[in-house]
């Protein structure tokens, strides 16, 4: 059974006839009694709480260790919680980019902020890690040469969109802390852009900015602010939650669709392994994928790669080899038949087919490895831990019997993921462990709930 991902309302409220959430939660005199009485002023119990956010995880200590470190800094009587996950791709590599559609999935690693309203007519956020906080002046929200690649641009951006939109804006003070580690492939950034959205939305909107409207306000503060050109799929997944099926036809208005994937009903589970390679030096090798998909699609007489067929791409093959050569060529074959398995999974999905499912998650990978050529960078060809950790992974598979694997998100360095019987991790995470650290391999949850205030 599948539902259309819905927010709240979905039109911007006049500024005047907005108002504030009351902060849910209470000055905490003793934090962790404190902490366990305020959640469950809502009438749901923590533990019943903290099982729909993450599972058997024991999170509370992580609120109330940043609810110690908010009133240290700000000493206010009132705050409010609020959580955004991160998210991971499972199908649709490198297709969001030219209209295509994906799937993807909000995971049960998170960032996290303990917030409320001030009368500053700042944001400043004090986030783990760093000694000073990101501060941004409502009065200027121009983009700054000077904040491009930092988390104050983001913010500036988010502060910036929605009061374009006609949204109200205000000063917040917060802290926040995040397991989404960066660089890993599931999102830290967008999990971060949400969060500070799904702030201002329920500080300052009384919640009525629609999920879906909070992750365009943080692609266009990545895009604008921070100067990175991403597209929207981390996002949504972020604020929508569940796993869900993105169809960017019309990437204005992408249509969402939730989707059901119980792995752990079906004994499985998901595992990313990180191999240990940065993204830092890769924006290059990933505006080319996007850049090459276009370039073929233009010369075939359209605009983006969803509007080319692929009898219409192998017809004029000699044509677009010669002017864009062969991995272009290549590369636009892996999104038709990528966009085309999203299609596939979503239908097995729909018939609770998990062993269909998983069959075209080997495919998308394979599809990756051989014409997307997504596995490591030619700027460095003697750094390919993506392709030693397929390598292993493919052979445990197949040794073992049962499970899938593909490259993770946008590719080059990075992270790998695999769909594996909950009786073969131990031994996955032992064969995987020993070339990367048992520390790289990580077992993740689905997450139901998109960006929230607890």
């Amino acid at each position: 059974m599948q539902r259309a991902c819905r927010g709240y309302c979905w039109k911007p409220v006049p500024a005047r006839a907005q108002k504030r959430d009351a902060p849910a939660h209470r000055a905490l005199t003793d934090p962790t009694g404190g902490l366990r009485a305020a959640m469950n002023n809502s009438g749901r119990s923590i533990d019943q709480r903290v099982e729909e956010f993450y599972g058997n995880q024991d999170s509370p200590p992580r609120f109330q260790r940043l609810v110690r470190d908010y009133h240290e800094r700000f000493g206010s009587a009132q705050f409010s919680l609020f959580s955004s996950p991160g998210r991971t791709e499972i199908g649709g590599n490198h297709t969001d980019h030219n209209h295509g559609s994906v799937l993807a999935a909000a995971i049960n690693l998170d960032s996290i902020a303990v917030a409320s309203v001030n009368k500053s007519n700042s944001i400043v956020v004090y986030s783990d890690g760093y000694a000073k906080p990101f501060e941004v002046a409502l009065r200027d929200l121009e983009p700054a040469a000077a904040e491009r690649g930092s988390s104050t641009a983001l913010i500036r951006g988010i502060a910036a969109r929605f009061r374009q939109l006609g949204f109200a804006v205000g000063g917040v003070s917060a802290c926040v802390s995040s397991d989404v580690l960066p660089g890993s492939g599931l999102s830290s950034s967008a999990s971060f852009e949400v969060l500070i959205g799904t702030i201002l939305n329920h500080l300052y909107n009384a919640g009525c900015v629609s999920p879906v409207d909070i992750a365009k306000i943080g692609q266009y503060a990545e895009n604008k602010y921070f100067d990175k050109p991403c597209g929207l799929m981390d996002q949504i997944a972020c604020a929508c939650g569940g796993v869900v099926m993105i169809d960017f036809a019309d990437p204005q208005n992408p249509v969402v669709e939730k989707m059901q994937l119980d792995l752990r009903g079906h004994g499985y589970e998901l595992i990313i392994v990180d191999t240990g390679g940065s993204h830092e030096k890769l924006t290059g090798d990933y505006a080319c994928v996007a850049a090459e998909m276009k370039e073929v699609a233009q010369l075939l007489g359209h605009g983006y790669a969803r509007e080319v067929t692929l009898a219409e791409l192998i017809a004029n093959n000699k044509r677009i080899r010669k002017s864009a050569g062969d991995r272009a060529f290549l590369r636009m074959f892996h999104f038709l038949e990528e966009n085309r398995r999203v299609r596939e999974q979503t239908d097995a999905l729909k018939q609770g087919d998990l062993q269909k499912f998983l069959s075209l998650v080997n495919e998308s990978g394979d599809s990756s490895y051989k014409y997307l050529q997504n596995i490591y960078t030619q700027k460095n060809i003697a750094e390919q831990g993506l392709a030693l950790a397929l390598a292993l992974s493919e052979k445990y598979i197949r040794e073992t019997g049962g499970g899938a694997c593909r490259v993770h998100g946008g590719g080059f360095a990075g992270t790998i993921q695999a769909f594996l019987p909950a009786a073969h991790v131990d031994g996955y995470t032992a064969t995987v462990g020993d070339v990367f650290g048992r520390s790289s391999v990580k077992v993740i949850r689905l997450r139901d709930s998109g960006a929230s205030m607890i």
